[in-house]
């Protein structure tokens, strides 16, 4: 019998047509179904990457710095004393009983001893008390919330004693930077210019990031931007008068700094490496810098995080240099070089360890085409240029828009009412103070008191002065603390004096305080800023991530998803993690949906014309214009004027004044608010519907050719990273 089996020698051939296909189909099933395994997985990745990266940056954030500000308190705040042994002894024990908590005292010998200390910024500073009189000495250039926090603390101490109070601002703030926010945003531009640029490199032009070439490179960038700072706040703006070698000098060294450590990140963390230098440049270190705020008014880690982080040591030479002559710059300065020579030595390292477990490893992975949005230029001088000028822009922006608009806090034609008996008293009054107090304030003369304390309930007027009579002979000043805290300061400093020069006593009326869990109104700005920064993050990292989101069949869905679910997010970030506010879930959910759903749709305008280049038009409007004209940070009658048109139409204001209506106000204009939101979100839905019918948009990434036949396709993990 003959075997008829295929694997017999002499069996003819088996033309069974089942047997002949059933391998190869095997095998294309298997195929098919591990490529759509992989499609499946991808884009899974993509749509999380689109959410992860703006859910982290903005969490990041929001909750790093409300945790930081919303509610400063002095703690082990240095002062020294000096006196005779016995006084000064005394006092010092007094002060510290009273909360020990709150300063850290040293006693020294004498007066000049107790200057010093404060000149040099060892102490915050310092009482010399001789007999009957004691002298509080600050220094304003070294932190004006500092210098006031001092005064706060120390002054009714010294009078508590029976002790005669005098004052001396041993370094006064300049003219030309009464606020001394020169220096801050000096630093947080330089911040900015030294981390934001490697991870738009390393995913674009990963080539740049080679050691040889990236460290004469990051010399020359950072030689740019210091000329950039340098032009802007001296000779455009006038903030820095003088100091030129200085400024530049700390200007170039910290951006190669900031550069070469977030080099050594990126070797790391690769596109990554964002979310750290974010972390440790800014949420981190813009608070404990001592700039905006003292460090011994925030938590416990501030003061640490001081001594070494770049933020802090940046300020600090700049602040040496443009108000102490360069006193006590030395240290900070060497905080820099030291960062740069170890990230330096670190990376050098770290490069020959992988060249010696991968010498065949290929060059980095092209994760983002273009910032644009369409094909990847193939001129390297266009690629490269684009690079450059995004950040170039973006710290133009700040220092032009924002520090143009808040370096001279004076009031301009702010609102306040006069009240008196009658008209003709009232009406007096306005002329007689208008003399000494021309375009300062647009007084108002009024002969009712409820009605002018109705006014400053409702925003209509900044404050109230109301002027003594028979049944009352003491003045009273109506003011709204929750309105704005910066004109609550002002109008008590001015009035202040023009009761005392009268010789007359002077009543406060606060009709809306502040809550001590948000002292400084700090929850009203950043959870304004996280609405805002969630509705544009989300467009800029999803059309990059995940571009198959872009029509507005797919788009409109996982925006409203998105703005539901981060309003509500950042809402716990506020109350339950910070503490900041207390309550008001519904009312501040639903305003934040409505904020950031209408972002999204105003950045996906831009986006549709530019890609990722669209957040240089939408952070400039809605960011650095936005947060001067919110009056959130300081009052719009303090600001030049265009800030109070800006201040009725731009959506962080409307933000900002929405969150104020809930937490203060009982939502009083809320609906007002919402509708300019809204104005905006409509608008820009109805013009992205136009552009999407005359021009669909791109659902695939764009291919990047490298060179060896074959295109990359991004990674959405490092795409979203990079933007």
């Amino acid at each position: 019998m003959t075997s008829t089996s295929p694997t017999s020698p002499g069996s003819p051939p088996d033309t069974d047509p089942t047997r002949e296909t059933e391998a190869p189909e095997t095998g294309t099933t298997d195929l098919d179904a591990a490529a759509a395994k992989r499609a499946k997985a991808e884009k899974i990745g993509r749509y999380v990457a689109m959410f992860l990266m703006p859910f982290l940056m903005v969490s990041m954030l929001v909750g790093g710095y409300l945790a930081a500000m919303h509610a400063p308190t002095p703690n082990d705040l240095p002062i020294a004393v000096s006196g005779s042994a016995a006084q000064a002894e005394r006092f010092a024990e007094s002060l510290e009983s009273s909360d020990p908590d709150a300063v850290e005292v040293r006693v020294v010998d004498t007066a000049e001893d107790a200057r010093r200390l404060v000149l040099d910024r060892e102490v915050s500073g310092a009482v010399a008390v001789d007999g009957s009189a004691a002298t509080l000495y600050t220094a304003s250039a070294a932190g004006a919330s500092q210098s006031s926090t001092v005064t706060a603390l120390l002054a009714p101490q010294v009078l508590g004693q029976g002790l005669t109070l005098q004052s001396e601002d041993l370094a006064p703030l300049p003219d030309h930077d009464m606020a001394g926010l020169g220096a801050m945003f000096l630093t947080t531009a330089l911040m900015l210019a030294g981390y934001m640029p490697l991870s738009l490199v390393l995913s674009n032009s990963p080539e740049l990031l080679r050691f040889r070439r990236f460290v004469p490179l990051l010399a020359g960038w950072a030689a740019l931007i210091a000329g950039l700072v340098w032009a802007v706040t001296g000779p455009m703006l006038g903030v820095v008068e003088g100091h030129s070698a200085a400024v530049l000098g700390v200007s170039w060294l910290t951006v190669f700094a900031v550069g070469s450590v977030q080099l050594f990140l990126t070797r790391i963390l690769g596109p990554m490496a964002v979310l750290a230098g974010m972390l440790f440049l800014m949420v981190l270190g813009v608070p404990a810098s001592n700039m905006s705020m003292s460090v011994h008014t925030m938590p416990g880690l501030y003061p640490y995080l001081h001594s070494f982080l770049p933020a802090a040591a940046t300020g600090e030479s700049l602040r040496s240099y443009l108000y102490f002559d360069g006193n006590g710059a030395g240290p900070h300065l060497l905080v820099l070089v030291i960062g740069a020579v170890a990230a330096l030595l670190l990376t050098l390292v770290l490069d020959a360890v992988k060249r010696r477990r991968k010498p065949n490893a290929g060059p980095p992975a092209i994760n983002v085409a273009s910032l644009h949005g369409g094909p990847r230029p193939k001129r390297r001088r266009w690629r490269y240029g684009t690079l450059a000028f995004f950040p170039l822009a973006m710290v133009t922006m700040m220092l032009s828009f924002m520090l143009g608009a808040m370096y001279e806090p004076t009031p301009r034609d702010m609102p306040v009412a006069v009240v008196g008996a009658t008209a003709e008293q009232a009406e007096q009054a306005v002329s007689g103070l208008d003399e000494n107090m021309s375009g300062l304030f647009d007084l108002r003369p009024m002969d009712n008191a409820d009605d002018a304390r109705n006014q400053v309930q409702d925003r209509t007027v900044v404050g109230a002065y109301v002027l003594p009579s028979a049944e009352n002979p003491t003045a009273t000043l109506i003011t709204n603390q929750a309105a704005g805290i910066s004109q609550q300061q002002v109008l008590t400093s001015v009035f202040g004096q023009v009761s005392a020069g009268q010789q007359m006593e002077m009543a406060s009326d606060n009709v809306a305080p502040l809550k001590g869990s948000d002292s400084m109104g700090m929850a009203t700005m950043y959870l304004a800023m996280g609405w805002i920064m969630a509705g544009f993050m989300i467009i800029v990292v999803g059309s990059t991530a995940a571009p198959a989101s872009r029509p507005l069949r797919m788009l409109l869905p996982i925006v409203a998803a998105w703005a539901v679910g981060m309003s509500a997010f950042l809402w716990v970030i506020a109350d339950v993690f910070v503490g900041a506010i207390d309550g008001h879930f519904l009312p501040l959910w639903g305003a934040g949906a409505v904020a950031i759903f209408c972002m999204a749709m105003f950045t996906a305008v831009f986006e549709r014309f530019m890609g990722m280049l669209a957040i240089l038009p939408v952070i400039g409007i809605l960011m650095f214009l936005g947060v001067p004209a919110s009056g959130a940070a300081m009052s719009i009658y303090m600001e030049p004027e265009i800030f109070r048109f800006l201040h009725g139409v731009l959506p962080m204001p409307a933000a900002v004044e929405s969150i104020r209506s809930i937490l203060y106000f009982g939502s009083d204009t809320l609906w007002s608010h919402l509708l300019t939101l809204g104005i905006w979100g409509a608008a820009s839905l109805a013009v992205v519907t136009v552009i999407d019918h005359f021009k669909p948009p791109r659902t695939e990434a764009h291919p990047v050719d490298t060179g060896t036949g074959a295109a990359a396709r991004p990674e959405p993990a490092l795409v979203s990273a990079g933007a």
